[in-house]
């Protein structure tokens, strides 16, 4: 009997070496497999990676590449997963934690997808140690589930974040060549087109005239109301009640989008017949003619604000000013 606690302490050292020995030798016969990209799963190398005894964690994805099943989600974050595994790989990686990378693909994993009954893809699960300074006391794996598209950056933040305390490989993405030229060829085309129709562009973009009357629109779109309109949603026009129609609303808060078309071409006249008052008409030779100008833009600037003058009022009883004909 006596012999008893011995060999239970010898069996118990034995089994503990074996355990560790077997870990070490499934870490480093997956480690040789994903040193570039992650590793290719099935069922069986699924079930052997995940198993216990590990010391080791092992982040694996659980996808639906073929497109017949219809999972855009999984063929857009596989080059994020790749990333992910290559920026752990080829980093300095804390002492003492190792990390898994794989990929276990529909096709190649039916029975593990049945076992999990999972209805979804993608899916993360992280294995964490179940022997060695990290090892959890149950060993269950956390579980990441997609919500919508996600990048490699905030799934290694949720990685890193499981991992022990220390410094962790940055996520480096390789550089896109092929964006450069492309962003250098564009420029050059942009430079070559724009010396080439400079003697033809510039003129007309530093023609004052042309900045005066966009300026003069610009003004008049936005003293007219139309900023209102889109943020209101306001009806173009609607009906008086008597089988016609109400192009102005009542009230100085309220208005339409006809309304608000009328006052702006109202402002246009009355922005012309000064413009053509005040540098048009003295220009003039004709002297008859001149006076004849100044009497026609004189009327048409009068009668135009006359009739704004009655807008006012129309929208408004109270508003005290008006001005014949209107």
């Amino acid at each position: 009997m006596k012999l008893w606690g011995p060999l239970f302490f010898l069996l118990s050292v034995v089994s503990g070496v074996l355990s560790a020995e077997s870990s070490r030798n499934k870490f480093e016969k997956y480690h040789s497999l994903s040193r570039s990209a992650p590793v290719d799963l099935n069922s069986a190398s699924y079930e052997e990676l995940v198993s216990a005894p590990r010391d080791y964690y092992a982040a694996v994805i659980l996808t639906a590449l073929d497109a017949r099943f219809g999972c855009l989600m999984c063929r857009e974050f596989d080059s994020e997963w790749d990333l992910i595994s290559r920026s752990w790989n080829r980093g300095p990686k804390p002492d003492g934690v190792n990390v898994i990378f794989g990929t276990l693909d529909f096709d190649q994993g039916k029975t593990v997808f049945q076992k999990l009954m999972l209805q979804t893809a993608p899916v993360i699960l992280m294995f964490p140690p179940t022997v060695g300074p990290f090892a959890k006391v149950d060993g269950d794996p956390l579980r990441f589930e997609f919500t919508g598209p996600i990048s490699a950056d905030q799934l290694y933040s949720w990685i890193s974040r499981h991992l022990p305390e220390g410094p962790k490989p940055p996520l480096v993405r390789p550089i896109n060549y092929m964006r450069i030229v492309s962003v250098i060829t564009v420029l050059m085309g942009v430079v070559s087109l724009f010396t080439v129709l400079s003697p033809y562009v510039l003129p007309i973009v530093q023609n004052r005239n042309l900045w005066a009357a966009i300026s003069l629109i610009a003004i008049l779109l936005f003293t007219s109301g139309q900023m209102f309109n889109h943020i209101r949603r306001v009806p173009y026009v609607v009906g008086d009640g008597r089988g016609g129609i109400s192009y102005f609303a009542n009230g100085f808060q309220n208005q339409f989008g006809m309304e608000t078309q009328i006052v702006a071409a109202i402002y246009a006249v009355l922005s012309f017949a000064t413009i053509a008052l005040a540098l048009k008409v003295p220009r003039m030779e004709d002297v008859k003619g001149q006076q004849l100008a100044v009497l026609i833009w004189t009327t048409v600037l009068f009668g135009t604000y006359s009739f704004l003058l009655s807008v006012f009022r129309a929208k408004n009883a109270g508003y005290p000013f008006f001005l014949p004909p209107f």
